[in-house]
């Protein structure tokens, strides 16, 4: 039987380019193609793909968050991270929520098929480019917590990824049908678990954790502006 694929990346461009080299090999097939973590998490949920091919920075819900979302549930399939970022906090963010793999987007069309390959078979592979033994040691040395937002909840890290790309507390309420009222009783529980005190303290918080890209954030709170 064919490894069955679900790529999950924001970039139409990067998609394609993902799965031309996938379907080069006669024992892999792309099922599925989406451009968000929560349709990443839909389709996981609904085809159940042998391996996720998950860039770890998309909106509305983050790579991270989608990996732990599909790791923490009654699913068999395996994450394997693509990402351009190899620095040891993003690496260890995936392997903490639960990923099997993570692999540079410089990578070669090879390592691509052979981490698709060894993560299918439920084992862990990380891309020759990051040093595995200062991964191994981070993860040894740092208890979880270490992190502020490992403190927050998924609905918390959703919500802070939502400020910091602009939305405000009636489209967060709508969009995740809560109350208003919730919304901000989550976004007081946020601030006081990240020590901040403001809209934009979270916002750079968000961006320098990595729970939103910059471009997104930008983008999305300019065109809000605007209307």
């Amino acid at each position: 039987m064919p490894i069955r694929v679900l790529i999950a990346d924001d970039h139409q461009i990067v998609r394609s380019a993902l799965r031309a080299v996938l379907e080069t090999a006669d024992d892999i097939r792309v099922i599925a193609e989406v451009g968000t973590g929560d349709a990443a998490v839909k389709g996981t949920r609904k085809l159940m793909p042998d391996v996720v091919v998950m860039d770890i920075e998309m909106p509305n819900v983050n790579g991270i968050d989608a990996t732990r979302q599909i790791s923490s549930g009654p699913y068999d399939s395996r994450v394997l991270c693509v990402s351009i970022h190899s620095d040891r906090r993003c690496v260890v963010a995936a392997l903490l929520a639960g990923a099997s793999g993570y692999l540079v987007k410089e990578c070669s069309a090879d390592e691509l098929l052979r981490a698709t390959r060894v993560v299918s078979q439920k084992m862990i592979y990380l891309s020759p480019t990051i040093t595995g033994q200062l991964v191994k040691d981070y993860v040894h040395r740092m208890p979880e917590d270490e992190s502020c937002t490992a403190r927050l909840s998924d609905r918390e890290r959703q919500i802070l990824q939502m400020i910091a790309e602009g939305y405000s507390t009636k489209e967060i309420a709508e969009d995740l049908y809560l109350s208003k009222k919730t919304v901000c009783t989550h976004r007081e529980h946020i601030m006081r678990k990240l020590d901040v005190s403001s809209v934009s303290e979270m916002t750079r918080y968000a961006v320098r954790e990595r729970i939103t890209p910059l471009s997104v954030g930008t983008r999305t709170q300019r065109s809000k502006r605007a209307v």
